[in-house]
């Protein structure tokens, strides 16, 4: 008889053991994944942003090196993410194909000016960057004007902040959640085996002597299962990857290591501080109550 229960309560362990890891793990994935979302989400917001087309036209009298001179100056400022020289003829051709029909045979002449496509990194893709940009632009003598849509810029920046506020609430009551979570797990892990930790002080065993192998599990807990929620979420991106090959322009090796390294920190720190609390409350308990909680 006293094997059987000895076999039934090992089971009982092991099975509250992988429980524990099962819902960690989840945890863990789900906060992963919405590093994932945030990391996608700020790569695809740059990505419009940096997109936003700002057209310098330049004056009818204007020699191309004068042009070409412009754009290396530009090219060097901190502002650039990209410039391109578009010639009278290429922007005659470009819009031939929009319109569908040869503008230029029916005039007679070729209205069109040369310009400067200009694209501005992130940071600066905002109205007030943007007017001081087109201000300085403007101070150059062969500069005819500068074109952008300014309702689409602040249309783009404000939908970006409103989304980013959005992510931003939700990790943080899915942060909440997760330490919930992870901690009530944790507690019912240990809840199951407060006899033995009862049995331990009983029989003069110390504190720290008692801690340190839950302590050690608890550790041991958090990595395998920050592990085990690095290799689905990494299956997860492999598998996107695949049906979205676009999104290979999106990744970051040296972001994504350090999401995984979050999470790995996350697992561990959670897991132990959870199992250091839940350890010391039933050291605490006094032996008559060990049946109610």
């Amino acid at each position: 008889m006293g094997k059987k229960e000895d076999r039934y309560y090992r089971r009982k362990l092991k099975s509250s053991y992988a429980t524990s890891m099962v819902s960690i793990t989840l945890v863990l994935f789900m906060m992963g994944l919405l590093g994932l979302i945030i990391l996608h989400a700020k790569k695809v917001s740059d990505y419009v942003r940096e997109n936003i087309s700002i057209s310098i036209i330049m004056k009818e009298d204007v020699k191309e090196a004068g042009i070409i001179q412009l754009q290396k100056t530009l090219d060097a400022s901190e502002f650039v993410k990209s410039t391109e020289y578009i010639t009278e003829d290429e922007a005659a051709e470009e819009l031939t194909k929009d319109l569908g029909e040869d503008f230029v045979g029916f005039l007679g002449y070729n209205p069109l000016l040369p310009s400067i496509d200009l694209r501005v990194k992130a940071e600066y893709a905002n109205a007030d960057s943007i007017t001081v940009i087109e201000e300085m632009i403007l101070a150059n003598n062969n500069v005819k004007e500068v074109f952008y849509q300014k309702s689409l810029v602040q249309l783009i920046n404000r939908n970006i902040r409103r989304i980013g506020l959005i992510i931003l609430g939700f990790s943080v009551l899915l942060l909440f959640i997760a330490i919930a979570l992870i901690n009530n797990t944790i507690r019912l892990s240990v809840y199951s085996k407060r006899f033995l930790i009862k049995t331990m002080q009983l029989v003069g065993a110390t504190r720290g002597f008692i801690s340190r192998p839950f302590m050690a599990r608890g550790i041991l807990q958090g990595l395998y299962s920050s592990f085990i929620a690095i290799i689905i979420l990494g299956g997860i991106l492999y598998i996107s990857q695949k049906e979205i090959p676009e999104l290979v322009n999106l990744q970051d090796i040296d972001l994504f290591a350090s999401l995984f390294g979050i999470v790995i920190f996350l697992g561990i720190t959670l897991s132990w501080i959870s199992t250091y609390f839940a350890v010391r409350r039933y050291i605490k308990l006094d032996a008559d109550r060990l049946h109610y909680y």
